[in-house]
């Protein structure tokens, strides 16, 4: 069985403590995290947000037409591409970025049969831009590449360790949920990716994972079904 996995890390994870941009430390302890899971021969799809650079719904809400706003960050989730691409060539990790926009000076355009071919060529795929398409979250494109490439299921790295009963920072009791369903995350309206993404995954029937990027070996604890995350199935 074909081991490939897809990881969707958002853009304020590259922000560290900043309040906006790249900290190329964070992005250096993101990929060497990454890295470990390379390690054990699993075929990487990594699917990065832009909301640390910039955010289209929030462009659109100060003015900007909503169309040309989502393709601005679509355009920031290209430079956070690259520096992650970057950062893991650097730890001997070979990839290679796939754009949703044509842009060949800088990155391939998304190809699912080269996508493919990448992979079982054990390079990690980035996959920047998003679907291309205004109004389509990158939590979307995640569930959509995950969905064309056949991956076992999707973990979402984020700065909390799943999903909670209640928000963990205003109530320091708040029970982890280990396990949900999507029907319960549609229904509850919970906010841990949009509910276009998790209405795909539910068809596909592709396993989402929440868990926090900065804990050391968080990812590999999803693969070993260990430590602390939530499972969407």
């Amino acid at each position: 069985m074909i081991k490939r996995i897809l990881i969707k890390i958002s853009g304020e994870s590259l922000m560290g403590d900043s309040n906006y941009g790249i900290d190329v430390s964070t992005i250096n302890k993101i990929t060497n995290e990454i890295k470990k899971v390379y390690k054990k021969k699993y075929q990487i799809c990594i699917i990065i947000g832009g909301g640390n650079i910039f955010r289209g719904i929030k462009g659109a809400s100060e003015g900007i037409d909503r169309s040309t706003s989502d393709y601005m960050g679509m355009l920031a989730t290209v430079m956070n591409a690259l520096s992650l691409q970057s950062s893991l060539e650097k730890i001997n990790v070979p990839t290679r970025v796939q754009s949703a926009i044509i842009m060949s000076q800088i990155a391939e355009p998304y190809i699912r049969r080269r996508a493919i071919r990448h992979l079982e060529k054990n390079r990690i795929v980035i996959f920047a831009a998003g679907t291309g398409n205004p109004f389509f979250s990158t939590d979307t494109a995640a569930s959509l590449r995950a969905s064309e490439l056949d991956c076992n299921f999707i973990i979402k790295a984020t700065k909390v360790d799943g999903i909670y009963e209640s928000d963990p920072v205003k109530n320091p009791k708040a029970k982890l949920i280990k396990k949900i369903s999507y029907t319960q995350v549609i229904n509850k309206n919970l906010k841990v990716m949009d509910l276009t993404a998790i209405s795909l995954a539910k068809d596909t029937n592709i396993p989402i994972y929440i868990t926090n990027i900065f804990k050391p070996n968080s990812l590999i604890n999803v693969l070993n079904r260990k430590g602390s995350y939530s499972k969407i199935s």
